[in-house]
């Protein structure tokens, strides 16, 4: 089977309209508004102080205010709600796996505040009801732009998609390279991490969760 989705006839959301664009830029204005920057300024010319640095030579005079700024950017999913993106839902008499593949993605590391990048595969089985291609995406943004760990992530992901979809199965697989291993640490530049949550049909059929991660990884799973 391929990947399938339903027809535009169904009056499909694939894209964005300008209300959602309008109301992104809102929710990024309240996430700046709840994040302290002064105090960040202050933590990074003390870390920069701390290391042996100087704070106020010409290099690094901007460092505090850039990594504020970085920061309120990157942690911006703390103050907002991924739901948001899934309270449109379209009528489509439609009962086969919607997937989703290659869904860019950046993270922090809780542990150690570096970045893992990569990419998320969902799928799920519509009970009567669809969502616009646009909003998967765009709750896999929200979750990722916090301190996170890949396992939570993955895990949210599913939850939240089971929940507010009222799928019959949802599958979530994510692939990514921790700078945490890459760059410290053990050193270990090209490996990648790779989790998975499968829920409903994915998890209670063997010959479903098959299906989804043939059409991820194209067979090459045993």
């Amino acid at each position: 089977m391929s990947e399938a989705f339903p027809s535009e006839r169904s009056g499909y959301d694939c894209g964005d309209s300008a209300f959602d664009d309008d109301k992104e830029d809102e929710i990024a204005r309240v996430a700046d508004t709840k994040i302290d920057l002064e105090r960040i300024r202050g933590a990074v010319r003390e870390i920069l102080i701390a290391v042996g640095e100087d704070p106020d030579r010409e290099g690094l005079r901007d460092t505090p205010d850039r990594v504020a700024r970085m920061y309120a950017e990157v942690f911006q999913g703390l103050h907002q709600d991924p739901k948001v993106h899934l309270q449109k839902l379209f009528t489509q008499k439609y009962d086969e796996m919607v997937l989703i593949k290659d869904i860019r993605f950046e993270s922090f590391c809780e542990h150690h505040l570096l970045p893992f990048i990569g990419q998320a595969h969902v799928a799920y089985l519509p009970n009567g009801k669809v969502i616009g291609l646009s909003k998967i995406p765009r709750v896999i943004d929200v979750l990722a732009k916090r301190p996170q760990m890949q396992e939570r992530l993955t895990e949210d992901v599913a939850d939240l998609l089971m929940k507010e979809l009222d799928a019959r199965g949802v599958a979530v697989v994510i692939e990514a390279s921790h700078s945490c291993m890459t760059v410290r640490g053990v050193h270990k530049p090209g490996s990648s991490f790779v989790t998975s949550a499968m829920r409903g049909a994915f998890k209670e059929r063997l010959a479903t969760r098959h299906e989804v991660l043939s059409l991820i990884f194209g067979g090459k799973q045993t």
